[in-house]
């Protein structure tokens, strides 16, 4: 793995470079997976833009950082992850430029903020498996949805300290993401079974806790994730089974204080029918969102780096995190 050295920083190149255009591209036909990937991915990309970029002078350079952060912001309007992460970056170069930096100063701000951020995702990743797995008992029965590295770290810490789990996958259409986490357990060797969305009801009366990632969360504590999770979410709260969600507290949507309601995304209809079926059924509408919200009523706590978090007790992580908004 490329690594990647700015002033006192070496951080590993989780992807492989790309222009800004091209991580936007990537981000938009969602060709990554995992909400803390895609913020890091993001962060890669302004962090590498950041560093090439020419001005004449700092208020020229910050103009082309902004809109290089705005163009990735955009990508993708729900994983709130995105629009936080490349926030973070800017932040660190915003406040060099509004002290009077050189386009020098403002250039090694930024770059560096981006690789604190990407640092602090991967460890923040591995906290949160560390602090999860202890919320796990010995041989217990999980259920997770989607592709989640935080709740897979959860999962592998819990395999790691012995506790013989075993893991139910639901497929998670229409993407298939599902198969994707199967996959890593399995190769982790990790008792894991894939299941088809549908049974998911069939299989949680065999479950001791359902483990999901976050793509973002409100100021309530509600959960916006994979489309499904509400579902999954519901069909656990009936079987009086945990319902945990392993999430980075950059993860909090900001919006949503202020009485915004989330976007939900909503992708091309042939991810869900082929275009002969399509034209062949001419009546039919689609409808294909990518994610769902779980009130906190379902939700019995969040997973953080920074410990235990019931969905009530958002809007305190929320205050220590809003000069990066």
């Amino acid at each position: 793995m490329e690594t990647v050295k700015v002033a006192d920083k070496t951080v590993k190149r989780e992807f492989p470079a790309m222009t800004v255009d091209e991580a936007y591209d990537t981000l938009k036909e969602m060709r990554v997976h995992g909400a803390g990937r895609i913020a890091r991915l993001a962060a890669q990309a302004l962090r590498d833009y950041a560093k090439e970029a020419k001005g004449s002078t700092p208020k020229e350079y910050w103009k082309l950082v902004l809109k290089a952060g705005e163009k990735l912001r955009s990508a993708r309007p729900t994983a709130v992850s995105l629009p936080n992460g490349v926030n973070y970056v800017l932040y660190g170069g915003r406040t060099s430029f509004e002290s009077g930096g050189s386009i020098e100063d403002i250039r090694y701000a930024t770059v560096n903020a981006a690789n604190d951020f990407i640092t602090s995702s991967i460890d923040a990743v591995k906290l949160i498996g560390e602090i999860g797995a202890r919320r796990v008992k010995n041989g217990d029965t999980i259920i997770t949805h989607c592709n989640s590295q935080a709740a897979i770290s959860v999962m592998k810490k819990a395999h790691d300290m012995g506790k013989g789990i075993k893991v139910y996958c639901d497929e998670t259409r229409p993407k298939f993401q599902g198969h994707k986490t199967a996959a890593a357990l399995a190769a982790y060797g990790i008792d894991t079974t894939l299941i088809v969305d549908s049974a998911c009801r069939l299989f949680m009366d065999k479950t001791d806790k359902v483990i999901v990632g976050c793509d973002a969360i409100s100021v309530n504590g509600a959960l916006v994730n994979k489309v499904g999770t509400s579902q999954v979410a519901v069909l656990a709260h009936e079987a009086r089974v945990n319902f945990m969600v392993a999430a980075e507290s950059y993860k909090i949507d900001f919006k949503t204080q202020m009485g915004e309601l989330v976007d939900i995304e909503e992708r091309d209809p042939t991810e869900i029918a082929p275009k002969e079926w399509m034209a062949n059924n001419p009546k039919v509408k689609f409808n294909n969102p990518v994610f769902d919200v779980t009130p906190p009523e379902y939700i019995d706590f969040y997973i953080t780096e920074k410990g235990i978090v019931p969905p009530g007790g958002i809007l305190t992580i929320m205050k220590d995190l809003y000069q990066y908004r």
